[in-house]
């Protein structure tokens, strides 16, 4: 596949030093200079090479909610990335802040209904779990976990687009790692409407298990343009959505990812919603944490990102069986 131009063209003499950076993590991991601790409990790690918009969070959600109704225990651990006001380990309260949790695992424990812990490093956020639990035995979920290492995990899931497949390397792009890299996987998430995804990364050696996923927007109802805002890794990919399931965008306000929202932002968010037409605001789930309790003087309406997985049964049964199988030392 063609490499895509470089989102950022003037940093393309510091992806060797970037390269260079992972070539030496990589030795450390295999010589075994970085330590690697085990749960007691089995961990599937959901992660992506790109550094955001991969639809890491929708999948976890999925796979939380897919596993809980098969019987399992199931809990997610995160990094919490974005709380302030604790760096101790800690179970999320779905009525929490960002400043509390972050967003994603306020997000996760809210729509999968299961525990969401987080830590820096995710080995104590599960053994937290394993502790609270009166569970016997269960499953970690690690969203966002492929490049946490430091954690032993029985399975890893990569999420991987065309994309990524075209992109370069950080800081010039947004891939945290080398193609090379998705051969520590043992399932690969394509999207389903990017049928050449597959055929690629078989011509590239793959022949692990290839799940098919597919992302459902869900717009309240309303009539009228509409102000978009929000401050994710990839913002095109939400207001194409937008349009996609024919909402009318009368302004497009980016803001940086995990950006952390003032009555100043959504002022000027206001301002120019009025300004393009719109008279009401819309914005995405993550987004909407963030912003918390402060005042709209607008309507505010959020949209959902769902992601499902095609054959969901066979999926989840394969992924059993791994689980079921013996433990990598």
């Amino acid at each position: 596949m063609t490499p895509m131009p470089a989102a950022r063209p003037l940093l393309m003499p510091l992806v060797p030093a970037y390269r260079l950076a992972l070539a030496l993590r990589e030795l450390e991991f295999r010589a075994g200079l970085k330590k690697v601790r085990r749960l007691r409990w089995q961990v599937v790690s959901i992660g992506s090479l790109s550094a955001g918009g991969a639809g890491k969070t929708p999948l976890t959600i999925a796979l939380a909610k897919a596993l809980a109704a098969r019987g399992l225990h199931v809990d997610v651990l995160s990094r919490g990335y974005g709380r302030r006001r604790s760096t101790l380990p800690l179970l999320v309260g779905p009525a929490g802040t960002a400043r509390d949790f972050g967003d994603e695992p306020i997000l996760i424990a809210r729509e999968a209904q299961v525990p969401v812990y987080v830590a820096r490093e995710r080995f104590e956020a599960g053994r937290l779990a394993e502790r609270d639990a009166a569970a016997q035995s269960g499953v970690h979920l690690l969203d966002d976990g492929f490049q946490h290492r430091q954690l032993a995990r029985d399975v890893d899931i990569l999420l991987l687009s065309r994309r990524d497949l075209a992109d370069h390397l950080i800081p010039a792009g947004d891939l945290r790692e080398t193609l090379r890299a998705a051969k520590r996987a043992q399932v690969i998430a394509i999207p389903v409407d990017e049928p050449g995804v597959e055929a690629e990364i078989k011509a590239r050696g793959w022949q692990g298990t290839v799940w098919r996923v597919h992302r459902q927007m869900e717009i309240p109802p309303g009539d009228g343009p509409v102000a978009a805002f929000c401050g994710i890794a990839r913002p095109d990919r939400f207001f194409r959505g937008l349009e996609a399931a024919g909402v009318r965008l009368a302004a497009r306000i980016a803001f940086s990812d995990h950006h952390v929202y003032t009555a100043h932002d959504l002022a000027r968010v206001e301002s120019a919603a009025r300004a393009a037409g719109a008279a009401t605001l819309l914005t995405t789930e993550k987004d909407r944490i963030r912003i918390g309790t402060l005042p709209a003087s607008l309507p505010l309406q959020t949209a959902r990102l769902e992601i499902g997985i095609e054959n969901e049964g066979a999926a989840i049964d394969g992924l059993l069986d791994r689980l079921r199988g013996p433990r990598q030392p």
